[in-house]
């Protein structure tokens, strides 16, 4: 009878135990979802690019909670249209940021758009992790730089055109704004390394679809390769009027910095076959983490979507944000960022990793040519990660931020021309 009643006391003991525990895990442990914030354009001239990377990063986002979230707890994400305007940028990054409490943003695409909202996360202390390649000539601690550094896309493709067509003769033209100026600088500083020719420089304002007349200069200055750093809905018309304008691209050929596989869904095919782009990412890479990742993505939206750098690039940064979420045990913005310098990935365009001491990531890089049905004939590619170095040497760091502050001076405290 003892032992009955003994046994019956420890089954009562243990209980109490695991009630206490349970009320413990229960006060103690954060079940909360963890919350986090995206920031792109959903409407206005860079939609038609800006769109795509939400669905990367919901897509990520998604495949997180499917293996069962972050440290026991479910993400969700806010969503904040930037709307193409950079002044609403910065507005919807304070909000995500001090209304909504977010750990984290994902956005941006243009560099104004990521000019503007900078001032917000140093302030608050914050990280923007911003998944597109552009000019460089910055670094700050509340960024995580994961599409490529100008060496990583720029000097790259400028080299391949030299060497590979021959060019001497360099047209360059682009959106009116903090990119496009940039990176043509970088572009002219390196012609003039190779002996090569500037025969033309041409801004179209943003967002803008007529041009007729810029298609006509570049014509009358004939030269023997057009690089193109004009962005969104202005990209797909000057591509139309180019061919107007009579220039063929199996002599005159075009190499593109902001047009991918997602933008040519939405043109004429005709108007921009064979028209040559850099990117650190194509659909038509053939490696099994590719495949996965394609087929994941068409899965979730639909057989006839296709997938680009910036949407591979938004992808990654997800899962890099997550990993140094695990490897931290926390959602501490401070925390995260340092945990995030030390991250890399098996991506699906190769292996990369953030560089620490930049905060910018090692990317492949690769050259490629549109085909009839929209996707990429790869010409050349680096095959392995490519140092990201966000300030060219033609120039020193100091030459370079002197450039870009005397850009926003000139155009009265603004990231894009009047």
């Amino acid at each position: 009878m003892a032992s009955f009643r003994n046994k019956y006391a420890l089954m009562a003991v243990a209980g109490i135990g695991l009630v206490a525990w349970l009320a413990f895990d229960y006060l103690i442990v954060n079940r909360d979802p963890i919350v986090v914030g995206i920031l792109h354009s959903q409407t206005g001239p860079m939609a038609v690019s800006e769109s795509s990377m939400i669905d990367a990063e919901v897509l990520a986002l998604e495949q997180v909670n499917a293996s069962g979230g972050l440290l026991g707890r479910k993400v969700e994400w806010l969503i904040a249209d930037g709307a193409s305007d950079w002044p609403r940028f910065a507005e919807q990054a304070q909000h995500l940021i001090v209304d909504e409490q977010v750990c984290v943003v994902f956005g941006c695409w243009t560099s104004a758009s990521r000019k503007s909202v900078l001032p917000v996360f140093e302030k608050l202390d914050h990280l923007l992790i911003y998944p597109m390649a552009y000019e460089g000539l910055e670094q700050s601690d509340h960024v995580i730089y994961t599409g490529a550094a100008p060496n990583q896309q720029i000097t790259p493709a400028v080299q391949w055109c030299n060497e590979k067509l021959g060019a001497k003769r360099f047209f360059l033209i682009g959106s009116d704004y903090i990119w496009p100026h940039c990176v043509n600088a970088i572009i002219s500083d390196q012609l003039a390394g190779l002996g090569a020719q500037r025969v033309g420089e041409l801004y179209v304002p943003f967002g803008s679809t007529d041009l007729a007349a810029a298609a006509r200069a570049i014509a009358a200055a004939k030269p023997d390769v057009v690089l193109s750093s004009v962005v969104g809905d202005s990209a797909l018309a000057l591509a139309k009027e180019l061919r107007k304008a009579g220039i063929r691209l199996d002599q005159t050929p075009v190499l593109t910095f902001a047009l991918a596989e997602d933008e040519l869904r939405s043109i004429s095919r005709e108007d921009i076959v064979g028209t040559y782009a850099a990117w650190n990412y194509f659909q038509s890479i053939d490696r099994p983490e590719n495949r996965e990742f394609v087929r994941a993505f068409k899965e979730r939206y639909g057989q006839d979507r296709s997938v680009s750098d910036v949407m591979s690039t938004a992808y990654n940064s997800v899962m890099l944000w997550a990993q140094a979420v695990r490897e931290s045990g926390t959602t501490d913005v401070q925390q995260v960022r340092y945990a995030i310098r030390h991250q890399s990935l098996n991506a699906p365009e190769g292996i990369i990793a953030v560089d620490p001491a930049t905060q910018h990531t090692w990317r492949p890089v690769s050259i490629g040519r549109i085909r009839h049905d929209g996707q990429f004939d790869i010409v050349w590619t680096s095959k392995t990660a490519v140092r990201p170095v966000p300030f060219p040497m033609t120039r020193t760091r100091k030459q370079w931020e002197e450039f870009v502050n005397d850009l926003y001076q000139g155009w009265g405290g603004k990231w894009a021309a009047p």
